[in-house]
């Protein structure tokens, strides 16, 4: 038991490091962009300690939109802060420091419920409760340094792992008139491989995700349905093993996050019977929020050509497909 205790209490340390450094470069970031008029030490704290609360899924219908409420909400809370905190921060700035301390307080969540646990198994004594933590500890602290790189990736405005979706869609509509078609969505009109392509990502080049579900459901409205496919490309967790930036194909909309924005699209597409295909980069968890490593740069090209693959496999000259870059588009213009 003192073993054990000793190690995750060394583990224990190294998260709070982590956790340290994540509040300490949030408020360099602040001070640095945002020229506050005040100390923001005390809002970052504040701020750190944010909770978000599900919608209740008793009774499970409309629950989804319930919680795109919440999180609509909850994004403008957590723009509106950063605001006050930094109210001579640019557009771009804004998002880069909204999602950088998003990343902080995801530190400070992970510090804090590891802390739980050690106390709760030191003061309980139970052998189970620590020997479940030390075990659990590696992945936990490989989740814990991702976010630390996800840190200076958001302070310098740098593309992460997660823009590889977006990368492609912006070497697909460079050159073209770009449009906003939903809320932080741009689109562009183009041709691939003898269709007519609207490609679709976030607005950049600051930190953003969007609402690409809105987005396609807009597009495939206004075509009556008459949508011949719509190829998602994101980034997706690899195996142990797998090589980075290797590229798979198949069919379902290839979007994370809590749900909302893939709901609409399967609803969509199941309504007018448009298929769906997805394109994903496999990379790990690091990869993913860290500072984009050179081989998915290079891999963003090679989706490229597995997409020009499936337009030519499964649709027709004259076609209309859609082509939706997903994830967060910080540091990638359009």
């Amino acid at each position: 038991m003192y073993m054990l205790l000793k190690q995750v209490e060394s583990s224990l340390d190294q998260l709070k490091a982590l956790r340290d450094e994540g509040k300490r470069m949030a408020i360099d970031a602040l001070k640095e962009f945002g020229n506050p008029n005040t100390d923001p030490v005390a809002r970052v704290d504040q701020f750190l300690e944010h909770i978000a609360i599900r919608p209740e899924s008793m009774d499970p219908a409309g629950v989804v939109y319930k919680l795109e409420h919440i999180l609509d909400v909850r994004n403008e809370r957590f723009l509106d802060e950063v605001r006050l905190i930094a109210p001579k921060a640019d557009d771009v700035q804004l998002h880069n420091l909204e999602n950088l301390l998003e990343a902080a307080l995801a530190l400070n969540v992970i510090y804090k419920v590891i802390r739980h646990y050690y106390l709760l198994g030191k003061k309980t004594l139970s052998y189970y409760i620590i020997l479940q933590l030390q075990m659990q500890l590696p992945l936990v602290i490989r989740e814990a340094k991702a976010y630390a790189g996800a840190l200076t990736a958001f302070f310098h405005g740098q593309p992460i792992g997660d823009g590889v979706g977006p990368l492609v869609a912006a070497k697909l509509m460079r050159g073209k008139e770009i449009k906003r078609i939903a809320k932080d969505i741009v689109a562009a009109e183009t041709e691939i491989e003898g269709r007519k392509a609207y490609v679709v990502k976030a607005e950049g080049p600051g930190a953003r995700v969007g609402k690409p579900g809105d987005a396609v459901k807009r597009i495939i409205e206004e075509h009556e349905g008459k949508i011949a496919a719509v190829i998602f490309v994101d980034a997706a967790l690899k195996l142990e093993g797998e090589k980075l930036g290797e590229i798979a194909d198949g069919v379902g909309v290839a979007m994370g996050g809590p749900g909302v924005e893939k709901f609409k699209v399967e609803g969509e597409a199941t309504k007018y019977g448009v298929p769906v295909y997805a394109v994903i980069v496999k990379e790990d968890i690091g990869d993913a929020v860290s500072p984009m490593h050179k081989d998915l740069y290079v891999a963003a090209d090679n989706a490229i050509e597995r997409i020009k693959s499936i337009i030519r496999e499964r649709t027709k000259e004259g076609d209309t497909i859609i082509v939706v870059g997903v994830g967060n588009t910080v540091g990638i213009g359009q």
